[in-house]
């Protein structure tokens, strides 16, 4: 087999490996997060279908995809129809430059677990993930309906403030490794425990998680949805596949979110002490998609006010400066 032929096959693989692992995790999520909330709220969760109510993804994975697919006559509709698409599509292709796992051998040749090993992946990270966006806003946009386009102006409005402060605090990351690439930075950090850019950059961390809630839709920092005040929100006259689709590419986010955080600030998937790369990698992205939930269940939605204003007055403040003080310390 010819190296461009292998490189083919071994690139199509790949894809199709992270679609299928990812959209199952998707919805192994939504157990987790039930069981989750429901011990915080000292409650059982789902227990009766299947050993510990896991097959309870299948029955509403049915149930979601056998319920009417229903298009209001009044909306714009061809663009109500591909906002959930985009919104799955931005998610998965966001993955693509993320790199899962340490390389290993296979019949003879090095095998990398990342489908595109590109020298500016965290650009193209943040900006695949922000488009994810536009599918909200078109969504709501082309519902035609008062509630989802309120959703999607305060989703809007919020997104393009909160990715200030991720942005800031990302350069600040990118000044000390002196790469873009996702390789390069978990490199930075092979060198033990302390060199984990959290050490370094706490701050960093602190801002980049708040603006990873807005950019996943999160409580307490989602202002699209929100049952007393919008409803649903862009959602509100979505059903059945569709709705599904952005669920999929919401938790995609949330999953590749999680990822991102573990290469870009706990060391990624570097081996610590005797416990292998991969597995190391696998508890601290569970771990930071474990806050997901317990955010929920511990902190109330915010007001969109009280939102911004901590955007404007507190975070991005808090990134500029932290921007300064990189910058200070790279060149002294």
């Amino acid at each position: 087999m010819s190296d461009f032929a292998f490189f083919a096959l071994e690139a199509l693989i790949k894809c199709i490996i992270i679609i299928a692992i990812f959209a199952s995790l998707a919805g192994l999520a939504t157990y987790a997060e039930r069981k989750v909330l429901a011990y915080f709220q000292r409650r059982i969760g789902p227990d009766m279908v299947g050993p510990f109510g896991l097959i309870q993804l299948v029955a509403d994975m049915i149930k979601l995809f056998t319920k009417e697919d229903i298009i209001p006559s009044n909306s714009q509709k061809f663009i109500f129809a591909i906002a959930p698409l985009i919104s799955a599509i931005c998610a998965f292709v966001s993955l693509a430059a993320i790199p899962m796992l340490p390389e290993f051998t296979l019949f003879g040749r090095v095998i990398q677990p990342i489908v595109a090993d590109i020298n500016v992946a965290l650009l193209f990270v943040i900006g695949t993930s922000g488009l994810c966006f536009y599918a909200v806003f078109l969504g709501g946009l082309a519902s035609n309906n008062k509630w989802s386009i309120l959703g999607a102006a305060r989703g809007l409005v919020a997104i393009i403030s909160y990715e200030s402060v991720g942005a800031l605090a990302l350069i600040a990351i990118v000044m000390l490794v002196g790469s873009f690439s996702l390789v390069d930075i978990n490199n930075y950090q092979s060198d033990g425990f302390f060199s984990w850019l959290i050490f370094k950059q706490p701050l960093a961390f602190v801002l980049f998680i708040i603006a990873l809630f807005i950019e996943t839709n999160r409580t307490p920092l989602c202002l699209t949805e929100n049952d007393a005040e919008i409803v649903a929100g862009y959602g509100t006259e979505y059903s059945g596949l569709r709705w599904g689709m952005f669920f999929i590419g919401e938790y995609a986010s949330m999953i590749a979110g999680a990822i991102l955080v573990t290469l870009l600030f706990l060391g990624g998937f570097n081996s610590f002490w005797i416990i292998p790369g991969w597995i190391m990698m696998i508890v601290k992205s569970s771990f930071i998609f474990f806050w997901y939930f317990w955010a929920r269940a511990a902190f109330p939605q915010l007001r969109p006010d009280q939102v911004m204003k901590m955007c404007y007055l507190i975070l991005i403040p808090l990134a500029v400066l932290n921007l300064l003080i990189t910058a200070l310390a790279v060149l002294l």
